[in-house]
């Protein structure tokens, strides 16, 4: 295992990235297959390949304003589009040598990378990371109009995951999780996010 690895739910056209909202926001989302008040479009909003990293997130779905899991499949052109703008949220050396230029792409970004350690099924952290992107208030329209596809409420799924790691079922619970594989990069996107 790499440690700088993007791994996702994807198709040859899409991929599936997940947001965790409060009813009134995931209800309208799916509704209407795209995002509408109350979600917020003046401030960024991070999107996150990994659905365990979703489920440490919002603790399955337990926390405040967090309660719906949405599997929110994009266009892998508009994600790859979104990795070959990024800019990492720290300045780390195997992507920035010098600081000074870290700095400036930083101010002038409009999608952001971090990296997190991935979780399993248990919420334990792996010794590889998973990556999440936020998409800064400039793209935000651009991302709701043009780049998702489909929207799906994955709240009755995280229930069910959640009921049967509660009752040390994690072998069943593992089966229910969706297949995350690695996605293939360019050499632009590698180099921009710091994959290895």
């Amino acid at each position: 295992m790499k440690e700088f690895e993007i791994r996702a739910d994807y198709t040859r056209d899409t991929i599936v990235v997940y947001q965790a909202y409060n009813k009134a926001i995931a209800q309208s989302a799916v509704e209407n297959q795209k995002f509408s008040a109350p979600f917020s479009f003046g401030r960024m909003t991070w999107i996150k390949p990994s659905f365990l990293w979703m489920m440490e997130r919002s603790n399955y779905g337990q926390k405040s304003n967090q309660e719906c899991t949405l599997a929110i499949h994009i266009k892998r052109e508009a994600w790859e589009k979104a990795l070959e703008m990024a800019v990492l949220t720290s300045p780390e050396k195997r992507v920035y040598p010098d600081p000074k230029t870290w700095e400036e792409a930083f101010e002038n970004a409009k999608i952001y990378v971090q990296w997190d350690p991935e979780r399993n099924i248990k919420g334990n952290k792996l010794e590889y990371r998973s990556i999440q992107i936020g998409i800064s208030r400039y793209l935000i329209e651009e991302f709701n109009e043009d780049w998702i596809v489909k929207i799906e409420d994955y709240s009755p799924l995280v229930k069910k995951i959640l009921n049967l790691t509660k009752q040390g079922e994690y072998d069943k619970a593992k089966k229910l999780l969706p297949v995350e594989k690695i996605y293939p990069l360019s050499n632009e996107s590698t180099r921009r996010v710091g994959s290895n």
